[in-house]
């Protein structure tokens, strides 16, 4: 709802009370998920600009040159709140309405890829999120041919109560052919494509902007869109052909606001005059508020000539879908909708697109870092806890639902990073954050995050082309979560800086509470990052082959795997050096190492069980900081012999090869089975399926 001092400004502007379709569609476009209210000035902070940005923020989705003949688009979305209320559709429809996005810029889906973020899997409820969210992810992207190359999971207290489905989502288009979402010159006509309008999805932009109650589930279930992928399908089809003839002058994908948020937005470098009656329908009865402000899906909205809506009709009826001419591009800056020839909204454009207030919250730092207890248990012990942790365990339960070849540009998507071949060149996709160590140090934490996604592009030799976001915080009238947002993004855009990434677009999600489990999310700026290199596969080392680990370990135990089975506590990780990323980036693109993935959840013994679960390895340190420290910056890598590593500080750990992971510890040898590994690595498997 609009609040009093909003209703105030609006009466006072206007010179008059607004009519319901205008209120409604205010109360949509100036809700805390359209406008960013809260984060705008943050915002601006960020760097957006590099050599290869044909276009940044702002649009629909960013253009990122990857070739000569290949740009990508990109863009990051949330549907946390839709995907609590109703997980299926609300996970669907996340993935539909970013696919939408991209497909908007007149670019082919190609890649999704999903963080998310969940309660502990001990809930019942929990588990029933998880599963239908999953499952609502993997049935669209499967329907539509867009695969899911690469996630996250996490799972955490926090989270229960308001999940997080992050989506990402890379499409490939003509570096000198891509379309954007502003109109672009008066007389043009709108032209709507796609599903027929219903009542669902009804004020999802503002639903998006509160945090959630005990009665969401039931109270707000209408405002959660329901997705038909098929359509999706013959959508995407549609849109390319249509912007393959070269006449589309400008598209948007209706999402949050619906109508009203995509011609609004759309028309705001001029005019529009929109038809509401002209609109296709699914229900009879529709009023013009529902008309304008549902959110039903698979709807895209074109600006094209006059003389070519004919064509652009005649394409969407050879995919069999619906089409209306509802409006045109004027030269007043005016928005002005009309129902059965009687205006029912009249507004200045630039007060509805970009007019609301900002917000300025108090904000007030606070430390939440606990002096470091030293668990008693016996080190086999913590070490198969780690593995078993959800966060470490493996995620096979998950990927095996995506279709992960479809497209069939897919090279290797374990590990890391997931590689797909593009003429010849590896797009090399990387997503995430760890929302621990950010709530225990915003700043470090979030530059972290730019930092393990780059390390896990160096992992294949990538260099990062750009980072999406998505901004995920409790609510900014806390002013310790209006702090965290502004360390957050302060941190994210220093680690930027000093990576030369642009930060080309995203997204923010507040109010990310639960009334019911009397909970705030942590802080979840969770990322998006896509880099180009050689076209390379993983491979695990030869037995005889050499461990070494470079960088610097430190006693980081608070946010790690080991504080969340111990409460050990502790520092949680300092900012790393990022030029240790190079130096890595260097050796895997010289083929002087076989193999290499970085250090990070669950430390040096997640590394070794991934890539050298047989292996004889030798420790000098405290075993509880070689082990399960989660320093940033750290590299595990598998070469021939110790020459390939000259000129490289590292530190020699051990062989490849034996019949057990055999760790000699300065207090003694533990040895971890392979059946006690598998055991530990599937526990999650097996309590999301039995």
């Amino acid at each position: 709802m609009l609040s009093a001092q909003d209703l105030a400004l609006l009466r006072k502007t206007l010179g008059r009370d607004p009519t319901d379709v205008e209120l409604a569609c205010f109360e949509n476009l100036w809700s805390e998920h359209c406008s960013y209210r809260s984060t705008k000035p943050l915002l601006r902070t960020l760097p957006t600009d590099g050599s290869e940005v044909l276009l940044g923020p702002g649009d629909d989705a960013a253009i990122v040159r990857f070739s000569d003949t290949c740009a990508l688009a990109i863009g990051m979305e949330s549907h946390n709140h839709p995907s609590y209320v109703d997980p299926y559709d609300g996970a669907a429809t996340g993935v539909g309405g970013i696919v939408r996005d991209i497909l908007s810029m007149g670019a082919r889906p190609v890649a999704l890829m999903d963080p998310l973020y969940f309660g502990p899997l001990d809930s019942e409820k929990n588990r029933y999120l998880v599963e239908h969210i999953v499952a609502g992810i993997g049935d669209y992207g499967n329907c539509i041919g867009v695969p899911v190359v690469r996630g996250e999971l996490v799972f955490d207290p926090s989270y229960s109560g308001n999940p997080l489905v992050n989506v990402v989502c890379v499409g490939t288009v003509d570096p000198g052919r891509y379309i954007t979402a502003r109109v672009k010159r008066p007389g043009s006509r709108l032209v709507l494509i796609g599903s027929s309008t219903g009542r669902d999805g009804l004020g999802g932009a503002s639903f998006a902007s509160r945090d959630l109650s005990e009665d969401s589930e039931a109270a707000d279930r209408p405002s959660v869109q329901v997705g038909d992928p098929y359509t999706e399908k013959l959508l995407i089809d549609a849109i390319l052909a249509m912007a393959e003839t070269g006449k589309v002058l400008s598209c948007r994908d209706l999402g949050a606001a619906g109508l009203a948020g995509a011609s609004s937005e759309m028309a705001s470098t001029f005019g529009a005059v929109l038809h509401a009656d002209r609109v296709h329908l699914r229900e009879t009865g529709m009023v013009p508020r529902e008309i304008m402000l549902a959110e039903s899906q698979e709807r895209m909205l074109v600006e094209v000539a006059p003389e070519d809506v004919a064509l652009m009709g005649a394409i969407a009826e050879k995919y069999d879908l619906r089409w209306s001419d509802i409006g045109e591009v004027i030269a007043d800056a005016r928005y002005i909708v009309k129902f059965h020839g009687e205006t029912v909204a009249d507004l200045p454009i630039d007060l509805l697109v970009g007019g609301a207030p900002l917000c300025a919250w108090e904000k007030s730092p606070y430390s939440a870092e606990t002096p470091f207890s030293r668990p008693e248990t016996a080190i086999k012990d913590l070490a198969l806890a780690v593995l078993a942790h959800p966060d470490v365990a493996q995620k096979d339960w998950v990927y095996e639902q995506y279709d992960k070849d479809v497209q069939l540009q897919s090279v290797s998507l374990l590990h890391d990073a997931a590689v797909l071949r593009l003429e010849d060149k590896a797009l090399v996709l990387s997503c995430g954050c760890n929302p621990r160590h950010i709530h225990l140090k915003p700043f470090e934490g979030t530059a972290n995050a730019v930092i393990e996604n780059a390390s896990n592009l160096a992992c294949l030799g990538a260099d990062p082309l750009c980072i999406v976001d998505c901004l995920n915080f409790a609510s900014p009238e806390h002013p310790e979560i209006a702090w965290q947002i502004e360390q957050s993004v302060l941190g994210l855009g220093d680690a930027a800086r000093k990576m030369a990434i642009p930060i080309v677009g995203g997204n923010v999600s507040l109010y990310n509470e639960s009334d019911e489990f009397e909970t705030q999310i942590k802080p979840t700026p969770s990322l998006g990052m896509a880099g180009s290199g050689e076209v390379r596969v993983w491979t695990a080392p030869q037995d005889g082959e050499i461990l070494a680990l470079i960088g610097q370990t430190l006693p980081d135990f608070g946010g790690s795997v080991l504080d969340a089975v111990t409460g050990c506590g502790g520092l949680a990780p300092a900012m790393a050096d990022p030029a240790v990323v190079t130096v890595v980036r260097d050796l895997v693109r010289a083929n002087r190492v076989t193999t290499v993935t970085d250090l990070s959840r669950g430390g040096l013994l997640a590394a070794l069980a991934k890539i050298a679960p047989r292996a004889d390895v030798t420790l000098a340190g405290d075993p509880l900081e070689e082990l399960f420290a989660e320093t940033y910056g750290r590299f595990l890598v598998a070469a021939r012999d110790e020459s390939a590593l000259a000129g490289t500080e590292h530190r020699i750990i051990g062989t490849v090869g034996g019949d057990a992971l055999t760790l000699r510890l300065r207090d003694g040898t533990v040895a971890i089975t392979p059946g006690e590994l598998e055991t530990a690595l599937t526990a999650t498997t097996r309590t999301m399926r039995y």
